[in-house]
């Protein structure tokens, strides 16, 4: 049976008033301001699309497993300015996400790492259905592979 699934990019209000503050209060959190200037290259978070050479980004750590597990975790985004979060449709995937190594980490209703694997983005569709195969994962955090940065999460739908 095949397994249906939706994208959840990264909420843009949950990052409002970064990009107003000084370059000194960014550090104080971690965060830096950076001018992109490769592309691809700069992924943003919240509108899972590459940021155009020239586009102003922030970098910044972000707590993007917020469980009570042993894998809870943290890392780097990269987050667009006058990005908003786009709602895609049930197992549309990201052009974003189509030309990268990606990590796919699958994971119970307690948080806890139930599946993983190392896939080409262009895989990414049927990945995620073989994946949801399992009935135990409730969830799968993408990731870039190589630098192990988290993308978004997918759901069930």
């Amino acid at each position: 049976m095949k397994a249906n699934f939706k994208i959840k990019p990264l909420n843009h209000m949950e990052f409002s008033g970064f990009f107003e503050l000084t370059n000194l209060e960014l550090e104080k959190i971690g965060a830096v301001k950076m001018t992109v200037d490769k592309f691809p290259g700069f992924p943003c978070r919240i509108s899972l699309e590459d940021a155009e050479i020239g586009e102003e980004v922030i970098l910044l750590p972000y707590k993007h497993h917020k469980t009570n597990s042993p894998y809870q975790s943290s890392g780097p985004i990269f987050i667009r300015k006058r990005a908003f979060t786009p709602i895609f449709e049930t197992n549309q995937i990201p052009l974003m996400l189509n030309h990268r190594l990606l990590s796919l980490r699958g994971y119970d209703e307690n948080g806890m790492m139930k599946e993983a694997s190392v896939i080409e983005g262009i895989t990414l569709k049927e990945s995620i259905s073989k994946i949801f195969e399992n009935e135990k994962i409730n969830y799968i955090h993408i990731h870039n592979a190589r630098p192990g940065c988290y993308n978004c999460l997918v759901e069930r739908a």
